[in-house]
């Protein structure tokens, strides 16, 4: 693969997710930027609105638009696209970076958590996904291919990550209904799922810093990833590169996911 190829170059993608230069998100948008696509940020709040103008200044990065959008609301969904559509005709590609859960099951026992907070970690972290799908489908007339975030939680027992586990898990389940419903209409759906990166959720689940240790003593390539790995592999996944590809869960965690004890 050459990067630097301008292999998104005219194509128009929403990225979902970005809260500051650490959010996964925002690495995925400086590799769909240096590509040639043509973003639209998502933003729940104007704080994040004026969060994500400030990096795109600090990097000398040019924005195709900005839109309002509530995951966890239907007409805000609803309202998002249609404005998408009204502005810019169609769009190619969604990256969907969108987790949450009460910091206070992310840690102790997955046995304790609670009724609402469960369907709260199942509805921001999963059901925006489907949400989103449905959404977009008008808007993505020429195919595409929509990307979310995951983690190894979501197929290993991983110590404190308890409910965003569990999430993860029906995310990746989601990723393989969703690309079956929608690859009849071109559009591909992927999940990549990263290593421990270093942004504000990962901060919420106690003891995540150990695995970063653990990572550099274990997997194979013996470091941890970054933002950009992820930014880079997300881009793949997005492109005409990855054209054959849907259903899948692409891991780029240096390895680690292929270790036993």
């Amino acid at each position: 693969m050459v990067f630097g190829m301008g292999h998104m170059e005219g194509k128009v993608v929403v990225i979902m997710g970005v809260a500051n230069e650490r959010s996964i998100a925002w690495g995925v948008a400086k590799s769909l930027y240096r590509e040639g696509a043509r973003e639209v940020f998502t933003y729940r709040k104007e704080r994040s609105l004026v969060a994500i103008k400030k990096l795109l200044e600090e990097n000398d990065m040019q924005s195709f638009g900005f839109v309002q959008c509530d995951v966890a609301d239907d007409a805000s969904i609803t309202a998002a696209f249609d404005h998408i559509k009204q502005a810019y005709g169609v769009i190619h590609g969604i990256v969907h970076s969108i987790a949450s859960a009460d910091p206070t099951d992310l840690k102790d026992d997955f046995l304790n958590v609670e009724r609402d907070n469960f369907l709260y970690a199942q509805n921001i972290s999963v059901y925006s996904l489907i949400a989103v799908a449905k959404a977009a489908q008008e808007v993505m007339a020429e195919g595409g291919a929509i990307v979310t975030q995951s983690y190894l939680g979501a197929e290993r027992v991983v110590k404190n990550y308890n409910v965003m586990g569990v999430a993860k898990a029906a995310l990746e389940s989601s990723v393989k209904y969703l690309a079956e419903d929608l690859g009849k209409h071109g559009i591909r759906v992927n999940a990549v799922s990263a290593g421990p990166i270093r942004t504000i959720s990962a901060k919420g689940v106690s003891g995540f810093n150990d695995l970063f240790r653990v990572i550099e003593q274990k997997a194979p390539l013996r470091r941890n990833v970054d933002q950009d790995e992820v930014g880079d592999a997300t881009f793949f996944l997005l492109s005409n590169l990855a054209r054959g590809i849907t259903g899948e869960v692409l891991h780029v965690d240096a390895g680690y996911h292929i270790i036993g004890v």
